[in-house]
């Protein structure tokens, strides 16, 4: 089966500095994916080359079976590969339901006239609204962005995402700056989104990570750890030991106790 997407030996240096040491990732399609690790692990960086945001060093990215190292950020997004970031990027005084608005038009090519052209856009609105019941923002539909609670406008983001119909989703601390309530409530949409969307998320609370992961991969100064199921990882002791917090020998048993009942919930 040809992955959804590939990373092969990507590596990012600054000068000296290796962010990203020769970091291979494969996603199986419909997979949900956590990316784990320390700050400063590189796990942005990791994102950032995947989209386009930085070129590699080395390595190659691709998505599907098609070769996108090269491309542009909105070449990658074009041919699916979309992702939100750890600080929101909305339009601030477009409401809700505009804002998807211009995102959905854009994808169908009608970008450069659809404030004008807007009440005889009904596909786009019915897929805007569409979208804002799926990830429970209708009620806010008519708001500017900006008057959203965080917790909402984390949710908006990741509805801008879902609006260019992308084929892998990359998701950069999603839950980060919002209540624990508001965290899980945006981890279940997440989990219901539809099989075709193949997910990779980055995150740092390892009860979401264990609850929702179906595969993990833990990144450690730029390079990568393990990977494998949560419970695989769970067990691991070198994950105990540079991101679970496992102390000393004699507490060597409950953080992976802990880390094994997230796994099971």
């Amino acid at each position: 089966m040809t992955a959804a997407l590939h990373a092969s030996a990507l590596s990012k240096r600054f000068g000296d500095f290796c962010a990203n040491d020769g970091v291979s990732l494969e996603l199986a399609p419909g997979e949900r994916h956590a990316l784990i690790g320390p700050n400063g692990a590189g796990k942005t960086t990791f994102v950032n080359l995947l989209t386009g945001v930085l070129r590699p060093s080395s390595g190659e990215v691709y998505l599907g079976g098609e070769r996108l190292t090269a491309l542009a950020q909105h070449e990658r997004v074009r041919r699916g590969l979309a992702r939100t970031f750890q600080i929101n990027n909305l339009f601030a005084g477009l409401s809700v339901l505009d804002s998807l608005l211009l995102a959905i038009c854009q994808r169908r090519g009608l970008g450069g006239r659809w404030f004008h052209a807007l009440r005889s856009l009904r596909e786009p609105e019915q897929e805007a609204w569409e979208l804002l019941e799926r990830l429970r923002l209708a009620d806010e539909a008519r708001l500017p962005s900006r008057q959203l609670a965080y917790g909402k406008q984390r949710l908006l983001e990741l509805a801008l995402g879902l609006a260019t119909r992308p084929r892998v989703l990359l998701l950069d601390e999603p839950a980060s700056g919002i209540p624990a309530a508001e965290s899980r409530e945006m981890f279940e949409v997440i989990a219901a989104l539809p099989r075709d969307v193949t997910v990779l998320f980055i995150e740092h609370d390892m009860e979401l990570v264990f609850r929702f992961a179906e595969r993990i991969s833990v990144l450690v100064a730029g390079r990568l750890l393990t990977q494998g199921s949560p419970e695989q990882v769970a067990r691991d002791a070198r994950v105990r030991e540079v991101y679970l917090g496992e102390a000393s020998p004699t507490e060597q048993e409950q953080p992976a106790a802990g880390a094994q009942k997230q796994a099971e919930q």
